[in-house]
């Protein structure tokens, strides 16, 4: 039987470890922690299951449904109330976000000089943005979407990578930007835009975590992938690295060395989160969330009003993101100190002084991958760098929520059993 091993066992190591045992592999998943998931994590605030990694799924994407559906969960996918975001600027809680894309509004007024864009090109959305609709549409609207996405400034990340159905109508010769957005929203629909799983992302990993059983073996931290394939002094066929960016330059920087030069060039942003379960009474704003504007007195880069965004949430669970690119400062400090900036943003933000009934701190260093202009060209020189009977997959391919790493994840077993065959 043909052996592979997985390293990682976050939700792209978990989905690339069940396809390749379906597909007759005799699969051993080597996960460095004391638990499954990776940057997905739920736990228990205040006697609620809250997830303190990712919250939510794309629902347009199919990936997250059909696997909920295969491992009968297709019951407990929830949708959300309604209630939409709005922004903080100017030292005050602003209106709704109106339909944009990654913040780009459709309607916006535009520069009347004609566009100019070269096929093929590539740019970061704040360069773009802001030649077209001005500073304030980067600073009040794109800027708190990108940060929210990829805890990166808008003027960090690739149009091309990022919004690659933009780049595409772009190419294709749209007249406008907004003609170009227009285009890829399409037409407006009542459906739900996120998704998420009743009892938190770890229902999900739970019954992966059961398909898998003890081909999972937690504690087992990997220093270095040495063809043909040694790992842990034991030898497999092929190998998945479904690990960080960063941390997968450290394994194979040593003996693949174009390989962990290419993968070295992403970078990735550490950020926290500040989970609160705050009295019911509360008097929380009628919103699903508060992004902030560029340059405001705010620690926090987003406010998610949990409990005003999902039904099953008591009323008073809160999210607050912190961390930037190359920011760092509030994410190192003691959880005292996180708390307390979160407690002063709500203060700030909201008015509101109550205390909280249960807190819970969570750092994610060098969680989220960066794609910054010219993204797609280091993807390219990753792929050609990566031999046969290795693939990799994570967040810093084809997009940085679930879905994509799932479909990155069966992508890379494909390419696994194509090699080996």
């Amino acid at each position: 039987m043909t052996a592979v091993a997985v390293v990682g066992a976050g939700i792209s190591g978990l989905v690339a470890a069940l396809r390749l045992v379906e597909a007759g592999c005799r699969v051993t998943v080597f996960e460095s922690g004391t638990r499954v998931g990776g940057k997905l994590r739920s736990e228990t605030i205040g006697g609620v299951r809250l997830d303190v990694g990712a919250e939510a799924f794309l629902r347009r994407r199919p990936e997250v449904v059909d696997l909920a559906t295969e491992l009968g969960l297709a019951d407990q996918l929830v949708e959300p109330v309604g209630r939409r975001p709005a922004v903080f600027a100017d030292g005050a809680v602003r209106g709704h976000l109106g339909r944009t894309l990654m913040g780009i509004p459709a309607d916006a007024d535009e520069v009347r000089i004609p566009l100019r864009w070269n096929a093929g090109a590539d740019t970061s959305l704040g360069a773009l943005v802001r030649s077209r609709l001005g500073d304030e549409v980067v600073e009040r609207s794109v800027d708190p979407m990108v940060s929210g996405v990829f805890a990166a400034h808008a003027d960090d990340v690739s149009v091309r990578a990022a919004l690659p159905a933009l780049a595409a109508r772009l190419d294709e010769g749209a007249p406008s930007l907004g003609t170009a957005v227009t285009d890829v929203l399409g037409e407006p629909s009542d459906e739900p835009v996120f998704g998420a799983f009743r009892g938190g992302y770890q229902q999900l990993l739970d019954a992966l975590t059961e398909k898998l059983g003890d081909r999972i073996v937690l504690g087992a931290p990997v220093p270095e992938v040495r063809p043909k394939w040694s790992l842990r002094g034991s030898m497999f066929d092929a190998v998945v690295l479904a690990v960080p960016a960063p941390q997968v330059a450290r394994l194979v920087g040593l003996n693949l060395p174009e390989l962990g030069d290419a993968v070295s060039r992403i970078p990735a942003a550490s950020s926290a989160l500040v989970t609160m379960r705050l009295p019911e009474t509360t008097p929380l704003p009628d919103l699903s969330g508060v992004l902030v504007a560029t340059r405001e007195q705010v620690s926090a880069k987003a406010f998610t009003l949990s409990g005003r965004k999902w039904a099953h949430l008591p009323g008073g669970a809160v999210r607050l993101s912190f961390g930037r690119l190359g920011v760092s400062r509030i994410v190192d400090d003691l959880d005292a100190g996180l708390i307390g900036a979160a407690r002063e943003d709500l203060a700030n933000v909201f008015g509101i002084t109550d205390e909280p009934e249960a807190v819970h701190v969570q750092r994610w260093y060098e969680g989220i991958p960066v794609y910054l202009p010219g993204h797609r060209d280091t993807l390219t020189a990753i792929d050609e760098a990566t031999p046969a009977g290795m693939a990799l997959a994570g967040a810093y391919f084809d997009g940085v929520g679930v879905p994509a790493c799932i479909a990155r994840a069966e992508s890379a077993v494909q390419k696994v059993l194509a090699d080996l065959s």
